[in-house]
């Protein structure tokens, strides 16, 4: 049996490229980076290498950039490290219903740790009201923390705008970036951002390994203790294969980040065409208009979400419920409830398809036609 992998905003494979990269590296460049021998410099010019081409893709210096385990990781470092820094300042902190569960989760501890937080409401199609977040300033607020781009929906929030209206005021921003890195363009200095979260496996890199921008001058109190690496915000030897893979995929994506977009709106175009051409009821949720490019979630009334996943999978086509943090939970999807209200049954009949490297047009009309299937089976046409 033939199998389709449309979950790629889950985890995406690894470029061959990637690959050839880390095994070169993990075969010749051994050396600890904080080594002052000649073993320890070429790990470390590996390392600089990739700082720098990191940095680059969104017009970040090379000090502005510190390698974590992950988005989780980087998420984390940059919430709990502003509250620990700023608190003497302030201890209000605003984001939005919607945050991936790394800053949703991490916002919580906070709020048990003395913190006030306020959680931002979202319209249908996912989006916030850059008003709401105004009306939400306070003197005291020392952190707003806004996700690029949905994980579920796809919702692209006003990035600029926010930064532009964080501008006049004392509180530092932060952006999950993670599904919307490497599939849209992201410049710091034209957003306004001053913390940035990316992960590598989203981007047809290794797992294990992402980073955080940190705009220079920003003062942030470290996650982890331990040695002076990453310029003692982030304690741990590097790992340098995983770096390098990550800087092999970052080329990659900014080399096709053009491309990609066109391809991923065509493969959503497919998609509908067949849904459309069956006859079958959808609903989209979310923006088409303002969304990644790469991720379409639909809702199929009549159907059971659990029993499209199943019935799916067992077709060969995988795809998600949504995050895939939380697969296998019977809860709802918090995003879904957050867009609709939790008595809405798009929170039990949605389904989350996301393209990525080796999905061609031909596999995605495939992907549809057995949905269509699927659906008429479930609903008994």
């Amino acid at each position: 049996m033939e199998r389709i992998y449309l979950d790629h905003a889950a985890t995406s494979p690894m470029h061959p490229n990637v690959v050839d990269r880390m095994m070169t590296v993990m075969s010749h460049d051994f050396g600890n980076p904080s080594s002052i021998h000649a073993f320890g410099r070429e790990a470390r010019h590996v390392l600089d290498e990739a700082r720098s081409s990191i940095a680059k893709s969104i017009g970040a210096g090379r000090n502005e950039i510190i390698f974590t385990s992950g988005g989780t990781e980087a998420d984390n470092t940059a919430i709990i490290g502003v509250a620990n820094a700023q608190e003497n300042i302030g201890k209000h902190i605003i984001t939005t219903e919607i945050e991936h569960h790394a800053v949703l989760h991490t916002c919580q501890f906070l709020e048990k740790s003395g913190f006030e937080l306020t959680y931002l409401p979202v319209n249908e199609a996912g989006l916030i009201s850059v008003a709401d977040l105004k009306a939400a300033l306070r003197d005291d607020t020392i952190l707003v923390s806004v996700m690029f781009g949905n994980n579920e929906v796809g919702s692209i929030q006003p990035i600029a705008e926010i930064g532009q209206l964080l501008k006049g005021h004392p509180a530092l921003f932060h952006t999950d970036a993670v599904q919307a890195y490497g599939v849209m363009p992201i410049d710091v200095h034209e957003l306004g951002v001053d913390l940035l979260s990316v992960s590598a496996h989203k981007i047809n890199g290794p797992k294990g390994i992402g980073f955080l921008y940190i705009r220079e001058g920003l003062k942030l109190s470290p996650f982890l203790y331990g040695g002076e690496q990453e310029r003692k915000r982030r304690a741990g030897t590097e790992s340098v294969p995983a770096i390098a893979g990550f800087s092999e995929a970052v080329l990659i994506a900014q080399h096709e980040l053009e491309r990609k977009p066109a391809q991923y709106k065509r493969f959503k175009d497919v998609l509908l065409a067949v849904f459309d051409e069956a006859d079958v009821q959808y609903e989209i949720n979310g923006s088409i208009e303002q969304s990644l490019p790469h991720v379409l979630n639909v809702s199929f009334p009549g159907t059971n979400v659990e029993s499209m996943l199943v019935n799916l999978d067992l077709s060969g086509v995988a795809v998600s419920s949504g995050s895939a943090c939380t697969a296998g939970s019977i809860e709802p999807s918090h995003v879904l409830v957050a867009m609709f209200g939790k008595d809405s049954e798009r929170t039990k009949n949605s389904i989350r398809f996301s393209f990525g490297l080796h999905n061609t047009e031909q596999e995605v009309r495939q992907a549809a036609e057995v949905t269509v299937k699927i659906i008429n089976r479930l609903v008994g046409r």
